[in-house]
């Protein structure tokens, strides 16, 4: 894989990741609610108005075109692997910004994550 095909791919890997933080931003912002038939429209309404929302959709429509530019250059069983990257990214970034917790099972799995997605690249 060449440079700019991985810059593509990681590009399209890391919008992915932030439009999955800004919806929980804008969920969060929003809090817990029941989805029921009385309130589709009011919860709708609220959470199509928040900015985080609407930045991380607009995330997902740049990633698609960045995602599709990296697969005209490189092979699916090749690229589509590298999105669990955001499963590491999204893990470090909901500790960091949400507070989550990064217990010793998740740390393991992101290990075995980032030793596939080497495994494959070297391929």
């Amino acid at each position: 894989m060449n440079p700019i095909s991985l810059i593509c791919i990681l590009t399209g890997v890391m919008l992915n990741a932030g439009a999955q933080l800004l919806l929980k931003a804008g969920v969060s912002a929003v809090g817990h609610f029941d989805f029921t038939r009385a309130n589709i429209v009011p919860i709708g309404f609220k959470l199509a108005m928040q900015v985080p929302i609407i930045g991380g959709l607009a995330c997902y429509v740049v990633s698609v075109g960045v995602w599709i530019i990296g697969l005209s250059r490189v092979d699916v069983s090749i690229a589509y692997p590298m999105l669990s990257l955001g499963y590491v990214v999204n893990a470090f970034a909901a500790w960091y910004l949400f507070g989550e917790a990064l217990t010793m099972q998740r740390l393991i799995g992101i290990a075995i994550i980032l030793v596939g997605v080497l495994v494959l690249a070297r391929s």
